[in-house]
């Protein structure tokens, strides 16, 4: 018998369910040796919050395999080479790992690949990011698709390329001895001076069981209700799923079994069109390998971003003076995660109405987002920017005031995240400036002083936003 090991190369994918890499790796019959490698050179290597989110999760997988029989590996190093080291160091017939899409991890994949098959180490890669490898989805022409409704329909008759999820690993044989590994304590990921991640812990429970558990609770709780209310910013209809897809902890083809599984094909239309969503993503990004620093329509690298640093310290801060981009911002920096509604409105706020880069919002989104995906990041941003596939008309431009009336009417998701504006009534809540002396005195509020000010004027921004696209299209 070959008592050779293979090795499962794990990245975003941290689970034993559902995960082609470690399933036929385990199919061999020789002992697997899991490994994580922490490579901070890597491009887009993880930002804080995320880096909060991976402790946890890698602590969860690390619990998961040692129940089965295995363990995993932490090094921290360049990730090529630190592969092909532990490939010769324990003698491995096979390195197993599933497949990334952005260009320059696709790049150091390629060149580990053929090394190890120069030194005659069979590698095998799958498919576990996504439900349709990006060539398998083409248009009539045969290229890739730059618009999502036409991407939806074609990924909807042909459906995920496996039919169910793999079985859930209960047994994996490991190494008579198993090579040396960091500490993930010593990876310092968890923030200490100051702990600005204190209240995540309230929020999320990161790790395997956690999202099935969270997936399961969304099916039954929220999930008849999603195509109505998701939007709205005061009550939870959404998911919360999108930190577990993130880190793989749970697979995109596990959502869409038991969503089809749990309700309706009406019920379950909307929420698998935003599944849909993160795959036209990593489409674009498959495609596009720039799309995390430069803009689709090029014609927006001549926009005449203002870009004035004290008003994006207020965007981040959360002290803008429109509450729902104020209460968007605090929830981010609170917990690590914002409603997608919030998001959008955020974002509009930030390159339309102050005219700041969009690379910086999503660089600041990056770190300080516990979900961080870099397709969903960049794309996202393109699209709210107005310089995406499929991308919002310039000219939308949201207005916050009306956003916040129409997502947060009473006034809740504010009064939850700027808790100085909480005793104002609703009429005013989303524009406390147009609030009577009397009203402002009966809250506490004092403008100026325990609130800001609009840094901006939303009328006079939009008409220079405008201007702004009115140029580069002359242009």
């Amino acid at each position: 018998m070959n008592y050779r090991p293979v090795i499962v190369w794990f990245r975003n994918d941290l689970r034993i369910e559902d995960n082609p890499a470690l399933f036929y790796a385990r199919e061999t019959g020789a002992p697997v040796i899991a490994v994580y490698i922490l490579d901070d050179r890597l491009a887009w290597a993880p930002g804080a919050a995320s880096r909060w989110q991976l402790h946890h999760s890698l602590k969860s997988l690390a619990q998961d395999l040692e129940s089965t029989g295995t363990k995993l590996i932490l090094r921290r190093s360049d990730s090529q080479k630190a592969i092909l080291a532990l490939a010769e160091e324990t003698g491995a017939r096979g390195v197993f790992f599933n497949r990334r899409y952005y260009g320059k991890h696709i790049a150091i994949d390629d060149a580990v690949t053929a090394e190890l098959e120069g030194a005659g180490v069979k590698v095998e890669t799958f498919n576990g990011l996504l439900l349709r490898e990006p060539w398998e989805l083409k248009t009539g022409a045969g290229g890739p698709y730059r618009v999502f409704t036409p991407f939806w329909r074609s990924l909807r008759a042909m459906g995920p390329a496996r039919q169910s999820p793999l079985p859930r690993l209960r047994r994996i044989k490991g190494p008579k001895r198993f090579p040396k590994s960091d500490r993930l304590e010593d990876w310092a990921f968890l923030p200490e001076k100051p702990d600005w991640a204190k209240e995540f812990a309230d929020v999320w429970r990161p790790g395997e069981n956690s999202a099935r558990k969270r997936l399961n609770a969304f099916l039954q709780e929220s999930i008849a209700n999603y195509a109505d209310e998701r939007d709205r910013l005061d009550k939870e209809h959404v998911s919360r799923l999108s930190p577990c897809l993130a880190l793989g902890v749970i697979g995109p083809l596990q959502i869409w079994s038991a969503v089809r599984k749990a309700v309706s094909e009406a019920q379950a239309e909307k929420f698998l069109s935003e599944v849909a969503w993160r795959e036209f993503c990593y489409n674009l990004l498959y495609y596009n390998p720039d799309l995390p620093e430069a803009p689709l329509r090029k014609e927006f690298a001549d926009y005449p971003w203002r870009n004035d640093r004290k008003e994006l310290t207020a965007w981040r801060k959360g002290l803008t003076g429109y509450p729902v981009v104020d209460a968007g911002m605090r929830q981010l920096w609170r917990t690590g995660w914002m409603h997608n509604r919030a998001r959008m409105i955020a974002a509009s706020f930030l390159v339309k109405d102050l005219q700041i880069p969009w690379q910086q919002g999503k660089a600041w989104f990056w770190d300080t987002l516990v979900d961080a995906d870099l397709a969903n990041n960049a794309a996202n941003w393109q699209w709210v920017a107005g310089c995406g596939a499929d991308a919002a008309p310039y000219f939308r431009i949201f207005n916050p005031i009306a956003q916040g009336e129409k997502f947060d009417p009473e006034g809740d998701y504010v009064r939850q995240f700027v808790p100085e504006l909480a005793d104002l009534p609703a009429k005013f809540i989303h524009a406390p400036w147009t609030a009577p002396k009397a009203a402002l005195e009966n809250a506490g509020v004092t403008l100026g002083k325990s609130y800001p000010f609009p840094i901006i004027n939303h009328k006079e921004a939009r008409q220079r936003a405008l201007a702004g696209y009115a140029e580069i299209k002359r242009v």
